[in-house]
C-alpha cells in the first residue's frame, strides 16, 4: 500500500488508496479523505494568499470508492472580499461528493474565541484497535489519542487525531486538509448506536473555521444526538494545541443495518 491516501495520475485524476477505506464498506472511502481532497483543490483554484477559508460543506452525493476520482474545481462567486469556491469528484461518470467553500478576507482583529480555556493535554496513549465489526483502513492511518471515549464506546467523545500518511504522495498536507479528514469522525467518535445493528452514516459534513489550525495535531470534542423518528445530528468542537480553530456538524442517516 502507498504511504499516502491519495496518488496523482495528472490530468485532475487521482488514486485512492487503502488507507481511505471507510468503516461501513470496504469498497467505499471514509468521509474525511475525499473532503479534505475536495479541500485541496478548493485552496488551489483562483488561490489568494489574502483570504482564509471560514466555512467548508461536504456533500458526499453517493459512496465514493477505492479507486479512481476525478477533481474539478471553479469560484462560483468571485469577490474582493468573500469568494465562494466549488469543488466536485466524478467516479465511474457520476458525481460522489462535491465541496462548496467560503473563504473571507484576512484582516487585522481581536481574538475572541468561544472556548478561552486551554483545550485538553495530548494523551500518550493511542487507541490500539479497530473495534470489532468496523472496516479498517482509515482508522489505522490516523493516529487516534483519546482523553475520553474511542470508536465501538457509545457517547461523547474527546480524541486528538494525527493523519500518519500525507494526504497526497510527496506532499505535505495543509492545515485545512487535515482538519478536513479528521472532522468526519466526529460521528464515529461519539456514536450512540451498535455499528453491528445500526448504521448512522452522515450524507454530508459542514465545518466552521474561525482560524487556520497549527501543528499536526487536531483535536476533536464530539457528541451525537439522536430522536425517534428523526435525523440525528453529530457536533464537534474542533481545536489544535493552541485552542479552538473551529466547529464541525453532520446529519445522520439513522437506520437498522
Amino acid at each position: 500500500m502507498e504511504d499516502c491516501f491519495y496518488v496523482p495520475l495528472g490530468d485532475g485524476r487521482w488514486l485512492a488508496t487503502g488507507h481511505t477505506t471507510g468503516p461501513w464498506d470496504s469498497r467505499a472511502q471514509h468521509g474525511g479523505p475525499p473532503s479534505a481532497l475536495l479541500g485541496r483543490a478548493v485552496q488551489r483554484c483562483g488561490a489568494r494568499d489574502d483570504m482564509v477559508v471560514a466555512r467548508v460543506t461536504c456533500e458526499i452525493l453517493g459512496p465514493v470508492p477505492v479507486g479512481e476520482l476525478e477533481i474539478a474545481a471553479r469560484v462560483v462567486r468571485p469577490g474582493r472580499s468573500v469568494e465562494l469556491v466549488e469543488a466536485v469528484a466524478r467516479a465511474g461518470g457520476r458525481d460522489v461528493a462535491s465541496v462548496r467553500a467560503w473563504r473571507v478576507l484576512r484582516t487585522p482583529g481581536p481574538s475572541v474565541p468561544e472556548f478561552a480555556a486551554a483545550p485538553p493535554g495530548l494523551p500518550g496513549k493511542e487507541i490500539a484497535r479497530t473495534p470489532p465489526g468496523w472496516v479498517d483502513g482509515y482508522l489505522s492511518a490516523v493516529e487516534w489519542r483519546p482523553v475520553r471515549g474511542e470508536f465501538g464506546v457509545p457517547g461523547p467523545a474527546t480524541v486528538w487525531a494525527r493523519l500518519r500518511y500525507p494526504l497526497v504522495d510527496g506532499e505535505q498536507t495543509g492545515p485545512l486538509e487535515r482538519v478536513l479528514a479528521v472532522a468526519d469522525s466526529g460521528n464515529g467518535l461519539s456514536s450512540e448506536l451498535d455499528i453491528a445493528k445500526w448504521q448512522f452514516i452522515n450524507p454530508e459534513l459542514t465545518v466552521h473555521l474561525n482560524r487556520e489550525a497549527v501543528g499536526e495535531w487536531v483535536c476533536i470534542d464530539a457528541s451525537t444526538t439522536i430522536s425517534t423518528g428523526g435525523a440525528g445530528l453529530a457536533r464537534s468542537h474542533l481545536f489544535d494545541r493552541d485552542g479552538q480553530v473551529g466547529i464541525g456538524a453532520q446529519s445522520l442517516l439513522v437506520t437498522r443495518r
